[in-house]
């Protein structure tokens, strides 16, 4: 008797087991973050005195339980999936293609009995393979029974994809809601391809037609061939014209003298103070101009 009733809780365990698992996409771990919006519930406040408040900053549908109804082990609020039995938002700092890594609390509410029944609810990627994926949150216990890091893996069928949180009809409550805390996201981004402005149309414009010949030329002249590259690129005639005339203006420029004798560089510098001294008579001033100045 005691080896059936062992027997019978085993695969009560593994049943459950089966019903709360999701399938994870084969791949690296996704490790850049990504921005849920208010993905903790803090905003709005609900205010003191209340457990629960309809409405979600940057989500639709559902409700928030305060921090004291939620209870959860870091202080978060919590969103409540009993008013219209979902929430949802979009991702938007994902690009199809990216793989992402979900992730999020979940409690069946202090509202719930000891050992009541798990409670059902589901993620719903939209556009998504294998949609919806169940889950189901811990035991009731007549208190908040927190399981923490639940995850979930897709890879993204939608730049931004929209993510949903849903109960049954039968969990729609307000003051007894399935509540989801602390939703986070992780990715692992799509690598662009550069893109080839000379590709499809863009071939037939001019400077992709120069480009395509140039490359043709090219293609042809192994780099060791002087002769086959100088016909494509050219011998650098003009170059090698300009580098000569600069090779000799700077000869030339070496060439000038800088030496000069003195008395001939004061005769060169007198013309000018001996134009203002000339009509100036010698008892127009103390001192003749003659004293003034070299000259």
């Amino acid at each position: 008797m005691l080896r059936t009733q062992r027997a019978r809780l085993l695969i009560a365990a593994l049943g459950g087991a089966i019903a709360v698992a999701a399938p994870v996409p084969a791949g690296a771990e996704d490790t850049e973050p990504v921005v849920v919006v208010n993905g903790t519930f803090s905003s709005p406040t609900v205010p003191a005195g209340q457990s629960f408040e309809a409405g979600i900053d940057g989500w639709t549908g559902g409700g928030r339980a305060s921090a004291a109804r939620a209870a959860h082990p870091r202080g978060f609020q919590a969103a409540g999936l009993g008013w219209n039995g979902s929430i949802s938002t979009q991702l938007r700092g994902v690009r199809a293609g990216a793989t992402v890594t979900l992730s999020w609390d979940d409690n069946p509410d202090s509202c719930t009995a000891q050992g009541a029944a798990r409670r059902p609810y589901r993620l719903v990627v939209a556009g998504a393979p294998g949609q919806p994926v169940d889950f189901a949150t811990n035991d009731g216990t007549g208190k908040t029974n927190w399981f923490l890091g639940r995850t979930y893996s897709f890879t993204a069928p939608a730049d931004a994809p929209q993510i949903t949180f849903a109960v049954a009809a039968a969990q729609n409550i307000s003051n007894c809601p399935v509540q989801i805390a602390n939703v986070a996201a992780k990715q692992t981004a799509t690598q662009l391809a550069p893109s080839d402005p000379c590709a499809g149309d863009g071939a037939s414009s001019p400077q992709c037609k120069d480009v395509a010949a140039g490359k043709d030329q090219i293609s042809k002249c192994p780099p060791t061939d002087r002769d086959c590259l100088a016909g494509v690129a050219g011998k650098g005639d003009k170059e090698n014209a300009a580098i000569g005339k600069e090779t000799q203006a700077v000869e030339d420029f070496g060439k000038v003298p800088r030496d000069q004798d003195p008395n001939t560089a004061a005769s060169d510098l007198c013309t000018l103070p001996n134009a203002l001294t000339s009509s100036v008579q010698p008892g127009d001033a103390v001192v003749p101009p003659s004293d003034w100045w070299f000259c």
